[in-house]
């Protein structure tokens, strides 16, 4: 039984696991909490201080208090003392655990150390290093992401590419939807696909077997301006008379292998595609990379945008799907205390917007910006307090054009829908695809190419030939 009188389900666990800490750290010790896979928390208490152990009359009351508080989800060992159990560093100093700051703050820290079989990187966000170890600077990722598939994303990606390269930059696209890969036709055009690709890479990596591996084609575009790109497909074209055993393949690419997890085995691959572009005749690293992420709530996603990318351009058309879906995204980052990293590498993109006689694009916009500031406020909500003093004022606003929430659109236009891009070489030049894409071209084109003080190496618009 618990202390309620219904049990105790797995969203109320974590809630009520984390009020208990901060009650113990009240106390003025630290204290870490520890969810196994299955959703069950411990309470270590870091009491081996000059302070003293805790008393056995404290520990009751603790263990009693998580045990009827948590019901089955409290773990088979609820309350560890450190005065009384010596753990290993590795767990109590563990660079996964995320600290959890209370509302008004106590005495001791409290800190969560979550442990799942899929999905954890949804709750680390980090930012690539602006150089490497030689202090070469790193090229600038983008993650393209849709929570639901079949929103345009992988069309975008193409056409942003393309865009890109005709300003005279060396553009990389990564196609890292899997499953489902898509791009090479869209970019390749009459190019030469590279024998293998990222997930040949993933799989050969985890045995040290990747030398030699060709896993980057230059496109058969040949954009303006000296621009270069290249396609790093998910799928490569394999060897002549020897089965490409695809699915097989797949089935083992998100195995962590000996000494690397996959999140760093899926980093190293995105960065052996960028030095393959270099050691080609290219001879340059990529100046600009965009990531082709899967849809969903998946592990490739939660590596992709969590810690591969500089910025995320968020796909979704208006309806009730893509918002409870990016809403449990946006609250599994602010639970994490992931909110100030995470909020300002996003940006919303409208895709397939309406405009006709019947439904104007200004009416449609209007609704998405309601629901995507309502969705992303509770990324906005979770402001720290010293975020909000310096905060520039309205930066949160409905109204913001440059807040995370402001929708890009990309406008719907059927002869999208049927278009056979293969064959169709000049299909980027047809006039309803200029149209559908201007004003996101327009806006994405800045964002992912602003440098830390806002400035664009790109050209604008009105100056590209």
């Amino acid at each position: 039984m618990t202390l309620y009188d219904e049990p105790i389900r797995f969203d109320q666990a974590r809630p009520a696991a984390v009020a208990l800490a901060h009650e113990v750290a009240t106390a003025g010790l630290d204290v870490l909490l520890v969810r196994d896979v299955l959703g069950r928390f411990s309470l270590i208490v870091d009491d081996a201080k000059e302070e003293g152990a805790a008393s056995t009359e404290q520990a009751d009351r603790w263990r009693e208090s998580f045990t009827g508080g948590l019901g089955r989800y409290s773990g088979e060992r609820p309350l560890v003392l450190t005065s009384v159990t010596r753990l290993p560093k590795t767990l109590t100093a563990s660079p996964r655990a995320l600290e959890i700051v209370a509302a008004t703050g106590t005495a001791g820290a409290v800190r969560l150390l979550d442990n799942t079989v899929v999905g954890e990187e949804w709750s680390h966000v980090t930012t690539p290093p602006a150089t490497d170890d030689g202090g070469t600077p790193s090229p600038r990722r983008t993650a393209l992401y849709g929570f639901k598939g079949g929103v345009g994303r992988t069309t975008a990606t193409a056409v942003l590419a393309r865009r890109l390269a005709d300003q005279g930059l060396i553009v990389l696209v990564v196609d890292l939807d899997l499953e489902s890969p898509g791009v090479a036709p869209l970019l390749l055009g009459d190019g030469t696909l590279c024998t293998h690709g990222v997930v040949d890479h993933l799989v050969e990596s985890a045995l040290g077997n990747e030398d030699g591996l060709e896993i980057v084609a230059r496109s058969g575009y040949n954009p303006r301006n000296r621009g270069e790109l290249w396609i790093a497909p998910a799928r490569g074209a394999g060897t002549e008379g020897v089965p490409n055993a695809y699915v097989d393949k797949l089935n083992r690419v998100y195995a962590d292998a000996e000494g690397a997890r996959f999140a760093d085995r899926l980093a190293a691959t995105v960065r052996a595609c960028e030095e393959a572009v270099e050691r080609s005749d290219s001879g340059r690293l990529p100046d600009v990379v965009l990531l082709d992420s899967r849809a969903g709530i998946h592990d490739v996603a939660a590596v992709t945008i969590s810690h591969l990318c500089d910025y995320a351009l968020l796909f979704g058309a208006d309806t009730d799907q893509t918002w409870s879906g990016y809403r449990d995204l946006f609250e599994a980052w602010a639970a994490s205390g992931q909110a100030p990293a995470i909020r300002n590498k996003l940006r919303m993109v409208a895709s397939m917007v309406p405009d006709s006689a019947h439904y104007s694009k200004d009416t449609h916009l209007e609704s998405l910006r309601r629901n995507a500031h309502a969705t992303f406020s509770v990324l906005y909500d979770s402001l720290a307090p010293d975020e909000v003093a310096g905060a520039s004022e309205g930066s949160w606003d409905l109204d913001d054009d440059a807040a995370p929430h402001s929708p890009i659109p990309i406008l719907f236009e059927p002869g999208l829908v049927g278009m056979n891009v293969p064959r169709s070489p000049d299909w980027q030049e047809r006039a309803f695809v200029e149209a559908a894409y201007r004003d996101f071209l327009h806006t994405a084109v800045p964002l992912i190419m602003a440098g830390p003080a806002g400035d664009s190496d790109a050209e604008s618009e009105d100056e590209r030939p």
